[in-house]
């Protein structure tokens, strides 16, 4: 353990459970044990995964989290939805796994990975031994889209991000070595940060590498069927996300990764931490209200969301300096009463959100996500959320049971940095494709506070603006969106909507590698731009483009007029706007 995670490490326990209740959502794997580690495995995946049908599992209730003790496991682990594999060490090469994988969910190439979403990787080592489509040799395969995020990976060989040449629409790798080739094949955009690889092959439309050595050469053309490669040196600011540790089985640990400035490559032994004893930390169950989680927060514990389905009528509300939210399993909190579900006091500094699943209920609802309060804009510690991932509609029947909420995630505090986000309203259901803009939602993140950090940000199919930045001195590093497929002319192309919006009054705001999708699935709709950014000597945007997916109408510019339209005669290639 780093000295500096000894000086910082919790002085005085606390009275909670150590080891904790686990509940029976999350297994925890012991070396030794591979024959019942693989049996288990192999029964989640069954309900959660697979191609029979496409998708197998995407909308169910189940939800869970592999906790691996260090040592070697000679398992196979393929992952499904709602599917955390999490190892146990301080450091990756603590716990090895021999081989974890995500498959395509559809066997049609058409299909492919497109709807890959919620499922993770954390802090293993593998030498993978697997050969994916003849490739030559062994490789980890994670063929994925949005929130299924890579982090703290050991990978002795390469990583493939695709599979036999179905589609697919990822994807987030951090604080990772990979040794051999990351191939990113029909991957339309990615974005790595803070990655030892031994080098980046290939790329579709978008690729953004931040604080990653040998990453590609940049290259950006105005009108080009060529990928953009944005690569950035280091990583300005970034708090690795949270992350749990156990020796034994027997006590366990909270690892809280501390700030850092202008990174490069992954994060060592000697980074700092600060190591918090779990009898300073609660487990929820999905069993409990928000009053007893907030009990628990208001006495000084940090919180660990164990893997679940919370229908919360009040939010989690954070009041305590320094708090930590994790969860595990992509526990998934519900608005049942028109409630926010995580609020975030004013003036309350150093909190990390991570790994929670976002989801709109019945009522109206002003956000599901609210951090902080306008007026409080001065200075303040950083603040992190690390894969926060929010959706309206889906899992319900639009007809039968349907859902809204006004904005996914409102930011209006000051330095908050957000470090993965998908914000979803849903094109699809359970019961088919999503019309007549049926699950409202207006936006899917408004920031109002000043010095906010978005690395890969993900939007797509809110009915109005998807991103309102209000905040000066804001900082993008990778976005995606896809404008929704459901809209008319009359409510949103007349309305001058657009992908991403900077206020007019905002003075200072850079951007890196920014994109806006356009399929016009049922109506025929033109917009004016992709995105509107004023044009001030303090903003500055590079690699910003559009490009036309399928389906009718058009986006007429990149941004402010720049930048050639996109439609059905100017298809599969992109209208780059380099530098702005």
């Amino acid at each position: 353990m780093p000295v500096l995670s000894l000086l910082l490490a919790a002085a005085v326990s606390g009275t909670e459970p150590n080891p904790p209740n686990w509940p029976g959502s999350v297994h925890i794997f012991r070396p030794g044990n591979d024959a019942q580690t693989q049996q288990v495995v192999n029964g989640v995946f069954q309900s959660n995964g697979g191609q029979n049908p496409p998708f197998h599992g995407q909308f169910v209730k189940e939800r869970y989290a592999f906790l691996f003790m260090p040592g070697t496991h000679n398992v196979d682990v393929p992952v499904g939805y709602y599917t955390s594999v999490l190892g146990l060490g301080s450091q990756p090469t603590d716990t090895t796994i021999k081989d974890v994988y995500c498959e395509n969910g559809s066997g049609d190439f058409t299909g492919g990975a497109l709807s890959n979403f919620w499922r993770s990787a954390e802090n293993f080592h593998t030498t993978p031994t697997k050969v994916w489509d003849g490739q030559p040799t062994p490789s980890m395969l994670w063929a994925v889209s949005q929130a299924c995020p890579l982090r703290k990976l050991s990978v002795a060989g390469g990583l493939d991000l695709w599979e036999g040449r179905g589609y697919s629409s990822g994807g987030y790798l951090s604080d990772s070595t990979v040794s051999g080739s990351v191939v990113s094949g029909s991957q339309q955009q990615w974005y790595a940060r803070n990655v030892d690889l031994g080098q980046w092959e290939g790329g579709v439309w978008n690729m953004v590498l931040q604080g990653t050595p040998k990453s590609p050469q940049p290259f950006c053309q105005g009108n080009t069927s060529q990928c953009l490669f944005t690569s950035i040196p280091t990583t300005p600011i970034i708090a690795e996300k949270p992350f749990i540790t156990s020796a034994d089985s027997k006590t366990f640990d909270l690892v809280i990764p501390q700030t850092e400035y202008n990174k490069v490559g992954k994060s060592t032994s000697s980074s700092p931490t600060k190591v918090v004893p779990f009898s300073d930390v609660y487990v929820a169950k999905d069993t409990d209200t928000a009053d007893v989680i907030n009990a628990k927060l208001q006495a000084g514990n940090h919180l660990i969301l164990s893997p679940g389905v919370y229908n919360l009528t009040a939010p989690i509300t954070v009041s305590k300096k320094g708090t930590v939210v994790l969860g595990i399993g992509f526990p998934t909190l519900i608005s049942a009463g028109g409630n926010s579900v995580v609020k975030v006091l004013s003036g309350v500094t150093d909190v990390r959100v991570s790994g929670i699943l976002l989801e709109a209920g019945p009522m109206p609802t002003k956000n599901l996500l609210e951090w902080g309060d306008v007026a409080n804009q001065g200075p303040n510690e950083p603040s992190f959320i690390h894969d926060l991932f929010a959706r309206v509609g889906g899992p319900e029947d639009q007809h039968q049971h349907p859902t809204q909420v006004k904005t996914m995630v409102e930011i209006n505090a000051p330095n908050v940095v957000i470090d993965n986000s998908w914000l979803w309203r849903a094109d699809h259901d359970v019961g088919g494709v999503v019309v007549d803009s049926n699950n409202p939602c207006d936006n899917g993140l408004v920031v109002n506070g000043d010095h906010t950090t978005a690395y890969a940000l993900a939007v797509e199919h809110t009915l109005a603006d998807l991103v309102q930045w209000n905040g000066n001195n804001g900082s993008v590093y990778f976005y995606q969106s896809e404008l929704p497929y459901d809209v008319t002319q009359q409510n949103y192309g007349d309305q001058k909507f657009v992908s991403f919006r900077v206020a007019d009054k905002v003075n200072t705001f850079t951007s890196h590698g920014m994109g806006a999708y356009s399929f016009f699935r049922d109506y025929n709709v033109t917009v004016a731009s992709g995105f509107s950014i004023p044009n001030k000597p303090g903003v500055s945007c590079s690699n910003t483009f559009t490009i036309w997916l399928s389906g009718n109408g058009q986006i007429s510019s990149v941004v402010n007029k720049l930048g050639k339209a996109v439609n059905s005669t100017f298809a599969d290639q992109l209208s780059a706007v380099c530098s702005f």
